[in-house]
């Protein structure tokens, strides 16, 4: 994923306010977890281990709260 993302601040809005956003529009799209993820390289069959337990976590969820 290649994105340029950009922030302005706004009128009157603090450094601290600002900088909140902008990690919270990357964590949107997105960004923090792909550089987290590139960090280290995970073979394939990590990567699909991992997302059936991650489905199973869902599917197990989704039945608690029907019940």
């Amino acid at each position: 994923m290649a994105t340029n993302h950009t922030a302005r601040p706004r009128k009157n809005e603090s450094p601290e306010r600002f900088i909140k956003r902008f990690i919270k529009k990357c964590k949107k799209i997105g960004i923090i977890d792909e550089v987290r993820d590139r960090k280290q390289y995970t073979k394939p069959s990590t990567k699909k281990r991992l997302a059936k337990k991650k489905a199973i976590a869902r599917h197990k969820k989704k039945l608690r709260k029907q019940n």
